[in-house]
């Protein structure tokens, strides 16, 4: 005798069934996209050829080694089948960098462009706070179609004022001590405040966008299963019973 396929039948095993269908993937961390901690490290190698090179040749032999080293790395990037614009990106600073040192002759004017980046960099996350619109919100806001009223509410709009002020602070601490080093002609100490101010602080303030984001889109974009799930069944094709 046959029955018709009621709740628990095999309509249930259906892939439009919300209770079978697999969760979605999870976005790719926010350090993935910005290249991934291997974007760091990679970033990070070419300087340090740099400063060996310069203790050990002249400036213009450490310039081609850091250019050197920053091209291969990009090339095995590629090869392992990584994106052109994560795996170029630190060749890139490499060769502007190489480029200004070209130009005026000074060592220490490899880390010149990272110095007004980072300054630039602050005055446009400050600048955003002060003016109450704070970069990070645009930037959710802009992420999920940008017709939300974000600033509106209080606790969204203090988060990301927080998030905001986060990245304020990295790029102005960098900016403050590089160019404190610039001043006084340390190249070695550039390297290496480049370096120590790199990696970590991108990450502590990575960690407070993220956050900013997750209680941006907890607040604005809530989660409605019962009506996705009555959607999601309106557009099922209708049941015939079988034992007719």
């Amino acid at each position: 005798m046959s029955h018709p396929q009621g709740e628990h039948g095999p309509s249930s095993t259906d892939g439009r069934n919300p209770g079978n269908t697999p969760p979605p993937a999870p976005r790719p961390p926010m350090l993935e996209s910005m290249g991934g901690a291997a974007g760091f490290v990679h970033s990070t190698v070419p300087v340090v050829v740099f400063v060996i090179a310069l203790a050990l040749l002249s400036t213009k032999a450490a310039v081609i080694a850091a250019v050197t080293t920053g091209a291969v790395l990009t090339l095995a990037r590629l090869v392992r089948g990584e994106r052109l614009l994560a795996a170029s990106g630190s060749l890139t600073g490499v060769l502007v960098a190489a480029g200004i040192v070209a130009l005026t002759g000074s060592a220490k004017d490899f880390f010149l462009l990272g110095i007004w980046v980072a300054f630039a960099g602050f005055l446009a996350t400050f600048g955003s706070v002060l003016f109450r619109r704070p970069l990070t919100g645009v930037a959710w806001n802009l992420l999920h179609g940008g017709a939300h009223a974000w600033r509106e509410d209080r606790q969204v709009l203090r988060a990301h004022d927080i998030a905001t002020l986060a990245a304020a602070i990295v790029l102005g601490a960098r900016f403050v001590v590089k160019q404190w080093l610039y001043v006084h002609d340390a190249t070695g100490w550039l390297a290496f405040a480049k370096i120590a101010m790199g990696t970590p602080l991108t990450v502590v303030a990575a960690l407070v966008v993220a956050w900013a984001f997750r209680t941006t889109s907890k607040r604005l974009v809530p989660s409605r299963p019962a009506e996705t799930i009555a959607q999601q069944e309106a557009e099922l094709p209708p049941r015939h019973d079988a034992s007719r």
